[in-house]
């Protein structure tokens, strides 16, 4: 018998690969001061002038109910509504956004919104680590399943082998962490195909969550394409902490399809206020609703990013690593030298260099860097990367 219930267990199981390392992560850098720091998506550099002067502006009150209680408040819901509608090509209403509190609190409405306790939903690996636990603790399961080897496209075999009659939701990240690639409209209307096809032989329909953090993270032109563009059953959930690189800043959405049957949409609609309140009163501090539209017009330097993606890309390939080019987020993906990224992160850590081993992601033999670091911390880093690959493989 324990103290706790069994699906706080089944999330710390889930975690506990990434919690592991993260307890190891830190006692690397107090006893030996970084150099560069690749790991979590952080910033390294101060934020962003226009950020701090929004934040500023909208924490002074300007009414005495400047910090009352909030909820899907009309003018942020309008703004995001048209922000959505022109860069998607949909026509999303006011009540199609739900405000919450980043990403994280999106994926969890979503979850508690969609599945019930026994349901499954199928996850990208490699992918996000903290899909388990959060679904564990929906008391529903993860059902992991491998992306193309090669390329790390959507795998539609692999996925039409793991769904079953308990599948209620796919997950589609795009563009991907840690791969950074961006699924093309072809690849995404398969995946539609395949998904109504699966959802009438079950008699019960499978959703499809689109986690967009890093959508406007993209390099080279490459377009983006929402699934909800091409199977009208998607919720698509967002947050500005990538695009601001202030993951501390709860600030992001979940939206709705405008395309769903008319019944659907407006039961999904009806359902914002409960599963918000339901899910801790799941909605972004009062100043981040005023300074959403301030927010919306900032952005990191992604011409800085594609600049250290190539620095990254053409020093390590002339060291032999096998590397993935991403076309989107701040990542970059790879191949460890000798195939043993526990031991390869070990390594780099005793240099004072710190990337996110393949063992979190359920990828041993892979490694992912975070370009966050700024230009000095790159170059200061690669003398560690040329020696760490002459590692016999």
């Amino acid at each position: 018998m324990t103290a706790a219930a069994s699906r706080a267990h089944a999330a710390a199981d889930s975690i506990a690969t990434v919690e592991a390392f993260f307890h190891r992560y830190r006692a690397a850098v107090a006893q030996t001061p970084a150099v560069a720091d690749f790991t979590f998506g952080n910033p390294q550099e101060m934020p962003l002038p226009g950020l701090v002067q929004a934040l500023k502006h909208h924490a002074e009150p300007k009414t005495v109910d400047w910090f009352a209680y909030k909820s899907n408040e009309t003018d942020p819901c309008t703004f995001l509504a048209g922000v959505l509608s022109d860069e998607l090509g949909m026509p999303f209403a006011p009540e199609d956004i739900a405000l919450t509190k980043g990403a994280f609190g999106a994926i969890k409405m979503a979850f508690t919104m969609l599945l019930e306790p026994g349901d499954e939903c199928i996850v990208p690996l490699p992918g996000w680590f903290c899909y388990g636990p959060m679904l564990a603790a929906a008391s529903a399961t993860e059902v992991p399943v491998p992306l193309e080897p090669e390329g790390f496209d959507l795998d539609l075999n692999a996925i039409a082998g793991a769904i079953t009659e308990r599948t209620r939701i796919v997950v589609v990240n795009s563009p991907h962490n840690p791969t950074g690639r961006i699924y093309s409209r072809e690849a995404l209307q398969a995946l539609a195909e395949l998904l109504e096809t699966k959802s009438a032989e079950q008699g019960r329909r499978i959703w499809i969550l689109s986690d967009e953090p890093y959508r406007r993270i993209r390099f080279d032109g490459v377009e983006f394409t929402s699934p909800m563009a091409v199977y009208p059953h998607t919720l698509i959930d967002y947050s500005y902490g990538k695009i601001l690189l202030a993951p501390g800043l709860r600030l992001g959405y979940l939206a709705i399809s405008p395309q769903l049957p008319p019944a659907e949409r407006a039961e999904l609609q009806r359902l914002r206020f409960a599963v918000q309140m339901a899910d801790a009163w799941n909605v972004p501090d009062a100043p981040l609703l005023y300074a959403l539209p301030d927010l919306e017009r900032e952005t990191i330097d992604i011409a800085a990013l594609e600049r250290r993606r190539d620095r990254m890309l053409g020093a390590l390939a002339q060291w032999g690593y096998r590397m993935t080019r991403p076309e989107g987020t701040f990542y970059l993906w790879g191949r460890a030298p000798g195939g043993d990224s526990a031991t390869f992160a070990e390594d780099l850590a005793r240099r004072g260099i710190h990337v996110m081993p393949g063992t979190v992601f359920d990828r041993p033999t892979d490694f992912r860097i975070c370009l966050t670091a700024d230009d000095a911390m790159i170059e200061a880093a690669l003398p560690a990367f040329r020696d760490a690959a002459r590692t016999p493989s």
